[in-house]
């Protein structure tokens, strides 16, 4: 049976081809690339039959899949009944039970080495796999036969790509990430705890749109979503470079939005679209709530509780207070000389505060 275009499915709703074009501009955006792409994607989008695809879950808490539904841009209901094929998905699927279970081998089997493969949860490896189990089979054994013939792997949140909280010391069920069960195929990293929901549809849609896998970094993570560290792209940054940071969750620097290295800040060290794309249509993020980043979509950051505590020292350069400065010596002259004269302005004002 043919399968419908983007564009199809439009007409098929009584869409306007202006309300198809804003939504391919929209796309475009949404997956990080540069609007000299969009030619490309409406070409894409008006030949392309959507892609099936298969959402499988593992040893999670689906969250993931409830970040998903909280997509904005696109709408995750627009995804899902307008842009993808989505054949099987425990949590958003009316079916259930033994006719459930058979309409996935019949999807594998109809669309073999045509389906796109989007899993969530860990792989739990002790004991046979008895520890996730469906429809009477282990989870790994799920992810084998879907995988098998899967033109491409997306593992959403960190459970999926590493294992999550459930591979936290002492890992009792074995718990990993998927990639090491998928007979050596690619598998794109959506790390996260869980991902930000417009990362998710943008990776499947790039996938589904192109047909082919995102350029990613070293570590699979698709390089549009997760090429700058959250620290490059926080808006307290400039307090960071300039020695100002809250020494507690309620003192007058907390207060006044002063950067929270001093917190525990995870941003430095962890890649992810939080400070631009942020959460809920773009309206918050945990920094600018008033909570560290605690790098969910680091390796192993289940296990570096507790999250308070402030990344690790070097040196005397490891001073809080002192690193901004240092770091505005190594790096370009404007930057260098904002912080310099930021902190001159904060000594004046210590100063008059001393005085009065």
């Amino acid at each position: 049976m043919k399968r419908d275009s983007l564009w199809e499915a439009y007409l098929k709703r009584g869409m306007s081809r202006r309300s198809f074009l804003k939504g391919c501009v929209a796309l475009t955006s949404l997956m990080g690339l540069s609007t000299d792409m969009l030619s490309k994607v409406v070409e894409a989008a008006e030949k392309k039959p959507l892609p099936v695809v298969i959402w499988i879950h593992g040893h999670e808490c689906t969250g993931c899949d409830e970040s998903f539904i909280r997509s904005a841009s696109p709408l995750a209901s627009d995804v899902v009944l307008t842009t993808i094929a989505l054949e099987y998905d425990h949590l958003l699927s009316a079916a259930c039970g033994e006719p459930f279970e058979k309409h996935l081998d019949d999807t594998i089997n109809k669309y073999n080495g045509n389906y796109i493969l989007a899993v969530e949860g860990a792989v739990a490896t002790k004991e046979s796999g008895i520890h996730c189990m469906s429809g009477g089979h282990t989870f790994l054994h799920t992810l084998q036969k879907a995988a098998k013939g899967a033109a491409a792997i997306i593992a959403y949140g960190s459970c999926a790509a590493y294992g999550g909280i459930q591979a936290a010391k002492p890992n009792p069920t074995g718990s990993a990430g998927i990639s090491h069960f998928v007979g050596g195929k690619t598998v794109v990293n959506v790390p996260g705890c869980p991902p930000i929901p417009e990362v998710m549809t943008g990776v499947v849609m790039h996938v589904a749109l192109f047909g082919t896998l995102p350029p990613l970094d070293g570590d699979n993570r698709p390089k549009q979503f997760y090429g700058n560290r959250i620290h490059d792209t926080c808006y307290r940054r400039p307090f960071f470079d300039a020695g100002m940071f809250a020494e507690t969750f309620d003192d007058a620097g907390s207060k006044a939005g002063w950067c929270l290295y001093k917190l525990g800040c995870r941003g430095p060290e962890t890649y992810n679209s939080c400070g631009n794309l942020r959460w809920w249509q773009g309206m918050s993020y945990p920094i600018q709530s008033g909570a560290p980043c605690i790098g969910c979509s680091n390796k192993n950051f289940w296990d570096e509780a507790p999250f308070t505590d402030r990344l690790p020292k070097y040196g005397k350069i490891g001073d809080a207070d002192k690193i901004g400065v240092g770091l505005g010596v190594l790096t370009a002259a404007g930057v260098g000389a904002h912080a310099v004269a930021s902190i001159i302005q904060r000594n004046k004002r210590d100063d008059l505060t001393k005085e009065e």
